[in-house]
């Protein structure tokens, strides 16, 4: 069963206060954790040919996970002390992101928005 949105940041609640830890869950110590998890994920591939990081193996694959769920776990936490909306947030920046990069401009081209206004 896959756990929701919702029922996994309510896990993660839980575990925080468990721990007595909101206490140190700044929105800056939240994100300076959540980049160092992010720095942790990149050390996965540093050496990797683009095609190696393409086809992991299963401990490879293993350890990538856990750094994409560090990773996610602390967007989780800055989110909720922040009371951010993810799904909200995520929807409303595709909704912009559609504006900056039309289709007929974007397509098949990696160009930053601002080299093709």
């Amino acid at each position: 069963m896959t756990d929701s949105l919702d029922n996994l940041r309510d896990k993660i609640d839980q575990f925080v206060t468990e721990r007595d830890w909101a206490q140190f869950h700044t929105p800056k110590n939240l994100a300076m954790a959540m980049i160092v998890e992010a720095a942790e994920l990149v050390e996965q591939f540093q050496w990797d040919t683009p095609q190696e990081s393409q086809q992991l193996t299963p401990e490879k694959r293993e350890a990538v996970s856990h750094e994409l769920a560090d990773t996610f776990v602390y967007l989780l936490r800055i989110a909720e002390v922040l009371k951010i909306d993810l799904i909200e947030a995520a929807n409303a920046k595709i909704e912009l992101n559609a504006k900056k990069y039309p289709v007929e401009k974007a397509r098949g081209s990696n160009a930053r928005y601002t080299e093709y206004l």
